[in-house]
C-alpha cells in the first residue's frame, strides 16, 4: 500500500478502463476493456504541458519580419546641417526615431522548433489517451461501413451515440470513404491512427476509434509513437 502524496514509480499501477462499443448504425453493442499500457496510465500534465506548447510552437511559420534603419530605402542625405539649428543632430531620416525610419530590435525570420525528445511525445500521448479514458471519452464504433462519402450519415451516426463538442476520429488508412464524410463537419476531425498528437486528443471532447483503428494501437502495428510503448513513458 502506498503511504504519502506521491507513489513512486514501482507503486504505480496501470488502471482498467473500458468504452462503450456500438454498431454503425449507432446503437450498443458491448464494453470494451482498453490496454492499460496505453489508456490506464498516471495522466502527467506537466510533460503533456511541455509536449503541447512544442507543437504548437513547431507550427508558426515564423516569417515575420521588419526593416532595419540599413533597409529602409532613403535617407542618405543628411536632414540638416550639423551645428546652428538648434536641434539636435541627425545624420539619416531612416533612423528609429523618424517616421517612416527602420524599426529598432524588431522582429526577424526566425525558426521556432523545440526538441523534443520522441520519448517525451510518446508519454504525452499516452497520458492524453489516458485522461480521455479515464473521463469516459472514449467511444468505439465497429467499423464505418460507408458505401460512398455521406455527411448526412456521419451527422445521424454521432447523433446516434450521443457525442457532443470537438469529436476527435482516429482512423485506419483504408477509412477513405470515412474521411470525406466527416471532413466536412466544423467540429469534427478525422485523423489517421500515424496522424494522432496528444495536442489533438487534449483539445478534442471525444475520441473516437473504429474496431481497425483501435487494434493498430493496442497491437502496436501503426507506425505512430503510440506503438512504442515502454513501461517507463508517461511514469516521469
Amino acid at each position: 500500500m502506498v503511504t504519502g502524496l506521491i507513489a513512486s514509480k514501482k507503486d504505480y499501477q496501470l488502471a482498467e478502463r473500458s468504452a462503450k462499443r456500438f454498431s454503425f448504425n449507432g446503437e450498443f453493442i458491448d464494453e470494451v476493456s482498453l490496454s492499460p499500457e496505453i489508456f490506464g496510465r498516471r495522466v502527467n500534465v506537466p510533460l503533456m504541458h511541455q509536449v503541447v506548447t512544442a507543437y504548437l510552437a513547431s507550427l508558426r511559420s515564423g516569417t515575420q519580419s521588419t526593416k532595419t534603419r540599413a533597409e529602409v530605402r532613403g535617407g542618405g542625405a543628411k536632414p540638416f546641417k550639423q551645428k546652428g539649428t538648434g536641434r539636435a543632430r541627425q545624420g539619416t531620416t531612416r533612423a528609429p526615431q523618424f517616421t517612416k525610419g527602420g524599426v529598432a530590435l524588431g522582429p526577424k525570420p526566425r525558426s521556432y522548433d523545440q526538441k523534443t525528445p520522441k520519448k517525451m511525445v510518446r508519454g504525452a500521448l499516452l497520458s492524453a489517451l489516458s485522461d480521455r479514458a479515464k473521463l469516459n471519452r472514449i467511444a468505439i464504433v465497429d467499423s464505418f461501413s460507408f458505401d460512398f462519402p455521406s455527411t448526412k450519415t456521419a451527422v445521424e451516426l454521432l447523433a446516434n451515440i450521443k457525442v457532443r463538442g470537438n469529436i476527435l476520429l482516429v482512423l485506419d488508412s483504408l477509412d477513405s470513404e470515412a474521411e470525406k464524410s466527416f471532413r466536412n463537419l466544423p467540429k469534427v476531425e478525422p485523423v489517421s491512427v500515424s496522424q494522432l498528437t496528444a495536442y489533438s486528443v487534449l483539445n478534442s471532447d471525444w475520441v473516437i476509434f473504429s474496431d481497425s483503428s483501435l487494434e493498430l494501437i493496442q497491437t502496436g502495428n501503426s507506425s505512430n509513437v503510440v506503438s512504442q510503448t515502454t513501461e517507463s513513458d508517461g511514469e516521469q
